[in-house]
C-alpha cells in the first residue's frame, strides 16, 4: 500500500491544527503570573533607602516603605483566598525560608506596617496590615484592596508564579 506524499502531509497538518487549536480560556489564565512584595515601615529618612506609598484607593493613607521588599514571590508555597469577617482576605502560606522571615519581622517590627504589593496586571497596594504579635506558623492573612474577581487573580497568578519558580523558570 502506497501513501501519496500529499497525503501524508495532510494528515499532519490536521493532526497540528487539532493540537494548536484546542486550547481553553482554563489553559490562557493558567499563564498569567503575580508578584507578591512586603516592604516593611521605617522611619523616613534622607538616604534614600525608603519610599512613602499610599495603601488603599478610595481613602489612601501614607506608609513609608523600605524600597526593598523583605518577602517577595521567592519566598511563598502557596495562596488562597478564604472568607472572613465581612467578606474575603487572601492566606499566604511561606515556603521554609518566608517563614522564617516573617517571623523575624514579626517579632522585631512590632507595631509596624508590612506594606503588600502585587502586580496581577495591574501593579496596587494591596494591604499594609500592623504587625501586633509575632507570626511563626508562616501564614499571612490580610484583607486587600480589590474586589474578589482580582483577588482570584492575584491568587491564581500568584500560584502559578510559585509553579514557575519551583520548575526553576523564574
Amino acid at each position: 500500500m502506497k501513501i501519496g506524499f500529499w497525503a501524508f502531509n495532510t494528515y499532519l497538518l490536521l493532526l497540528a491544527g487539532l493540537v494548536v487549536g484546542c486550547h481553553t480560556p482554563e489553559q490562557k489564565k493558567k499563564k498569567e503570573l503575580s508578584t507578591f512584595r512586603m516592604h516593611i515601615e521605617v522611619n523616613p529618612d534622607s538616604t534614600g533607602h525608603s519610599t512613602i506609598v499610599n495603601i488603599g484607593r478610595s481613602e489612601p493613607f501614607p506608609v513609608n516603605t523600605e524600597n526593598q521588599p523583605f518577602i517577595t514571590e521567592n519566598q511563598v508555597e502557596s495562596a488562597a483566598v478564604i472568607d472572613g469577617l465581612g467578606g474575603f482576605q487572601i492566606m499566604v502560606q511561606m515556603n521554609k525560608q518566608g517563614k522564617w522571615l516573617l517571623e523575624q519581622y514579626t517579632l522585631a517590627s512590632r507595631d509596624k506596617r508590612a506594606a503588600i504589593f502585587s502586580n496581577f496586571g495591574d501593579t496596587r497596594w494591596l494591604a499594609a496590615p500592623k504587625f501586633t504579635r509575632k507570626i511563626s506558623d508562616g501564614v499571612l492573612v490580610f484583607t486587600p484592596d480589590c474586589t474578589r474577581e482580582e483577588a482570584e487573580r492575584i491568587v491564581h497568578g500568584l500560584n502559578n508564579m510559585v509553579h514557575e519558580i519551583e520548575k526553576g523558570n523564574r
